[in-house]
């Protein structure tokens, strides 16, 4: 008889003291669960011996990347549903009594083993990283980190991220679409930033171009940008040749610590300082404060968390670590505001925009679908999955609030601490044109 899904679900219901808001579909053929609701289809059983031998987010990952969990209905309500069950009651954590100690869990975990068939459990999908052994952030490191995130084929960023190329978060009005969005952030960087022509634009984390290209092009700023990506940086240089640019950019494949030929008048860093981490934010904040010259600004666009009661408690999602942004890191907003202003700077504005980026993962997660069997080719199922899942994620943290984006806008204050800002500085939320 053909009856795993009702035996999970059994199980699950037991350890989670709930009904399960979704469907199981299981490997035998068998479901169970409310009809209607999104269905968590278990395609091979050795997704239980994953979650066994690394319980919580990982083993769920690794289950997921290799195909063998999946999704059927809105995506966007399973995960919702299921993180009210897992991530939300902290299935990570040890509520004051060892997980090996508690009866729940213990009988949990046998009745998945008996349902999970052989031991061992499977190899780790190729997608997720090999890191070496190390310091976290030492150049070579985060030039390793960079690279297995970026340089996964420029054509399937480009599906992804529609012909704007900018892989960050737009600025969006009602009705707007994806390129005029990705096009107004720009410009909107720009202005908060007063570039003029001729002026010295440092881009730190360039990605491929697109900010650089609307600062020559539309300010006249003369432009520098910097990437850790090979694959970047030979993309970006092509666009800048179509465009007639090349005498006001230049692309390098340059870590930002090694930049040495300031003073520029303005820096923008946009979606770049979430791959800093902790340890060397102030190092990031000192550096970019010296390569100003004084009355010059600097445009910090950075993803944001939620402060935790006991910061010291702070830990990356096994996920994001493992398959998306490895040795990546996320400050609240006011510990990033403060160290910036300990190297020096002096904060002028913080806008978050937090909405926006909600709307600008949603269409990257619709361009992917759209295109998948042609995004699998170009990457393979595994990378495929992994990018869908982690925009998707993420798209619903920012509408929860559980993440936010902020442009910060920062000056380093000229002699006898003028900011040499318009006493009226937010004329940039008018457009150039408008």
């Amino acid at each position: 008889m053909a009856d795993a899904a009702l035996r999970l679900t059994a199980l699950a219901e037991e350890f989670l003291g709930e009904k399960l808001p979704v469907r199981i579909r299981a490997w035998d053929g068998s479901e169970s669960g409310p009809p209607g609701a999104p269905v968590l289809v278990i395609r091979n059983r050795r997704a239980l011996r994953r979650l066994l031998w690394k319980p919580g987010e990982l083993g769920l990952a690794r289950a997921w990347v290799a195909g063998e969990l999946d999704i059927e209905g809105d995506l966007y309500e399973a995960l919702d549903l299921m993180a009210s069950l897992i991530w939300e009651r902290g299935a990570d954590a040890e509520d004051g009594v060892h997980p090996v100690r508690d009866p729940k869990v213990r009988a949990f975990a046998k009745g998945l083993l008996r349902l999970a068939g052989p031991w061992p459990p499977p190899p780790a999908p190729p997608e997720e990283v090999r890191r070496r052994a190390g310091t976290l952030h030492t150049k070579r490191r985060d030039k390793e980190a960079i690279s297995h995130h970026y340089d996964v084929g420029n054509d399937f960023y480009e599906l992804v991220l529609g012909p704007s190329m900018v892989y960050s978060c737009a600025y969006w009005e009602d009705g707007g679409n994806l390129e005029d969005a990705q096009r107004d952030k720009l410009d909107l960087v720009c202005r908060k930033l007063a570039l003029k022509e001729g002026d010295r634009l440092l881009d730190v984390g360039c990605g491929w171009g697109s900010m650089a290209i609307h600062a020559a092009r539309e300010y006249g700023a003369r432009v520098t940008g910097v990437t850790l990506s090979v694959e970047q940086a030979a993309f970006a240089r092509k666009r800048i040749a179509q465009e007639g640019l090349t005498d006001r950019i230049e692309i390098r494949v340059q870590d930002y610590r090694d930049v040495r030929d300031g003073p520029y008048d303005a820096i923008s860093s946009i979606g770049m300082a979430e791959h800093v981490g902790a340890a060397r934010f102030r190092e990031y904040a000192d550096d970019l404060y010296a390569l100003l010259k004084p009355g010059g600004r600097l445009l910090n666009h950075q993803i944001a968390r939620r402060p935790e009661k006991d910061e010291s408690a702070y830990h990356v999602d096994d996920f994001i670590d493992a398959y998306v942004f490895p040795d990546g890191e996320l400050a609240p907003v006011g510990r990033t505001v403060a160290t910036l202003e300990e190297a020096g700077f002096e904060a002028r504005d913080v806008e978050s925009i937090r909405e926006h980026y909600a709307l600008t993962l949603r269409r990257w997660v619709t361009n992917l679908e759209k295109q998948w069997d042609r995004a699998v080719r170009m990457t393979s199922a595994g990378r495929a999955r992994v990018w869908r899942l982690y925009m998707a994620a993420s798209a619903l943290s920012f509408e929860h609030n559980k993440i936010g984006v902020n442009q910060i806008l920062v000056v380093r204050p000229a002699e006898g601490g003028a900011s040499r800002m318009p006493l009226r500085a937010r004329d940039w939320t008018a457009s150039a044109t408008g």
